[in-house]
């Protein structure tokens, strides 16, 4: 037999299911759903620092199974994500953090660089005015492919409390897998480490030749991109030995084709990404 709640146990229910959804009104934006995937904006508590404090935000971009969408540098074949952040208030401007990516086959030979499933984009915001509200606004753009190709727009908008909340997870995991800029040939505690960077003469193009330490059986995943997004560099492939000049290292290489019209290898700065399960690294390099 059901009951009826008494009134008052009732009345309270209601204004506590309220308070939560206001609650969670606070930690992330209404999905903004297209056929095969949705995003939305979530939100974490303040950064602060002794000279300045960053708000924090996701942009959170959920996929069907068997879709894919792009990293900053698509790779072969891809379309990278725009991001137009008019109309937000009180806002000085907002940098965009990328997880590190994983490489896939395109489909037609190649290899694009992106996500597979979900991915959250986290953002740091700087407020012309901390003590004053501040809500961001984008107009997304990115491409989602399967067996086909189809470019999303979406439009997404939140006011930041700058106030943890049930996504604050989700946003220090993304967090934790963008790429940390360290210095060429710096050790890091996890063992990943670009030692060496080094161009060799070659047939049609010349080459380059990295060097990567890495600690035994793990697995890692090179990634190079070019001074501006122009350049479209091959990725870099383990060579037949996978030995590097330095004992312990594993030897990648790529050749130095794709430059822009005009473009010069000599002196450009090439950033390289080191991907492995547990660490990403991102070192700038100038060829020689």
């Amino acid at each position: 037999m059901a009951y009826a709640l008494p009134r008052r146990l009732a009345i309270a229910t209601v204004i506590l299911a309220s308070v939560a959804a206001a609650a969670r009104a606070q930690d992330a934006s209404a999905w903004d759903a297209q056929p095969h995937t949705a995003a939305r904006f979530i939100a974490g508590a303040t950064l602060k620092s002794a000279n300045t404090d960053r708000l924090r935000a996701g942009i959170e971009i959920r996929l069907a199974p068997g879709w894919h969408t792009y990293w900053r540098y698509p790779g072969d074949s891809g379309v990278p994500p725009t991001f137009d952040f008019a109309g937000s208030a009180n806002v000085k401007s907002v940098r965009v953090l990328w997880p590190a990516p994983e490489r896939f086959a395109d489909g037609a030979g190649g290899h694009s660089i992106g996500y597979i499933g979900d991915v959250v984009l986290p953002l740091r915001i700087a407020p012309r005015d901390a003590a004053k509200p501040a809500s961001l606004k984008v107009r997304l753009g990115y491409a989602i492919c399967s067996n086909v190709c189809i470019p999303v727009k979406a439009d997404l908008s939140f006011a930041l409390s700058g106030k943890g909340g049930a996504e604050e997870p989700a946003l220090v995991a993304a967090e934790a897998r963008v790429p940390r800029r360290v210095a060429l040939g710096a050790a890091t505690d996890t063992g990943l480490a670009i030692l060496r960077v080094h161009r060799e003469a070659g047939g049609t193009h010349a080459r380059v030749v990295v060097d990567v330490r890495a600690p035994p059986k793990t697995p890692v995943e090179l990634l190079v991109e070019g001074p501006t997004p122009d350049w479209a560099l091959p990725p870099p492939e383990p060579t037949t030995s996978q030995t590097g000049s330095t004992p312990g290292t594993r030897r990648f290489a790529f050749a130095l084709d794709g430059l822009p019209p005009g473009a010069h290898a000599a002196g450009a700065k090439l950033t390289f990404t080191a991907v492995s399960p547990n660490d990403a690294i991102e070192v700038v390099a100038r060829l020689d």
